[in-house]
């Protein structure tokens, strides 16, 4: 796996047009960032490349009041195609063969809790995805990029569409579209209480992106914790190979938290900043 900097979270204390650059000069293999639509694609483009790093990940827009996505509400439909528009664009313009389609809080969010811990999605929720996943999906498809559906834990975006992977799943599984996958966020999945080495391989074959950060708080992973490790280290035998977010929160200056990647390459048998990895999304 490569290690891209998530540059919604890293990086804070810098403006976020110098964070590409910061990260190539700590050494990452690409960038995750989420919402970059303050600044014109040609913009963020010409950012990424003078880094010399791969935009890795994206994220369909907020909604207008600050929505945590769309898909999943109804009566948004030109709202909704409006904002999966402008980050195909915005892909298009700097390389990013990844999306994460954002749900948002749809009217009956799936609040129980089934034998497993995570309810189903309510039928007209479901529906209503499945409609709208088939469009973009179509979209993404023609611009060569895979879409994502990432569940968000309760705790903190309460009301979200989904917040398990056994609640995106077996929409994947019906679907069966080549080019939409599960983007399985360890922080997410662990604040949810889910074992994540069962969590990861009831997965295998639907993941198309991991993020990693240490709940509670989102801090940095914890390699002196044995479940961390555990995780990583079934992490590691999926062999899905792609990228691995780090998606934490450093306490201080971004460089100054790094000290631990050094022993998680060590974990995941990465090379230090390999020059082979990303060399097809530069």
């Amino acid at each position: 796996m490569k290690l891209a900097a998530n540059l919604l979270h890293l990086y804070r204390e810098l403006p976020p047009l110098a964070r590409p650059q910061a990260a190539a000069a700590d050494g990452f293999d690409g960038v995750e960032w989420p919402f970059p639509y303050a600044h014109a694609p040609a913009v963020v483009a010409e950012r990424l490349r003078s880094a010399g790093l791969p935009l890795v990940l994206l994220n369909t827009p907020l909604g207008p009041d600050g929505e945590p996505g769309l898909a999943a509400v109804p009566d948004r439909e030109a709202q909704f195609r409006d904002g999966v528009e402008r980050a195909l664009a915005m892909a298009q313009h700097t390389g990013c063969r990844r999306l994460h389609l954002m749900a948002g809080r749809p009217p009956c969010p799936a609040a129980g809790v089934a034998a497993d811990g995570a309810a189903p999605l309510d039928a007209a929720t479901r529906d209503l995805l499945q409609r709208r996943l088939q469009w973009a999906a179509a979209l993404a498809g023609q611009a060569g990029v895979m879409l994502l559906l990432e569940p968000l834990n309760r705790h903190d975006v309460p009301g979200y569409a989904y917040h398990r992977p056994a609640q995106v799943l077996p929409l994947l599984r019906t679907m069966a579209l080549p080019g939409l996958r599960l983007q399985f966020d360890l922080y997410h999945a662990e604040r949810e209480g889910l074992p994540l080495p069962q969590a990861l391989q009831e997965a295998a074959g639907w993941i198309g992106h991991v993020q990693i950060a240490q709940a509670p708080d989102r801090s940095a992973p914890d390699l002196a914790r044995p479940a961390t490790v555990q995780a990583l280290q079934a992490l590691a035998a999926l062999e899905a190979g792609g990228w691995l977010g780090l998606e934490y929160i450093p306490r201080g200056r971004t460089a100054d938290s790094l000290a631990w990647r050094q022993p998680l390459r060590a974990l995941l048998q990465l090379a230090p900043h390999d020059a082979r990895y990303g060399a097809a999304e530069r």
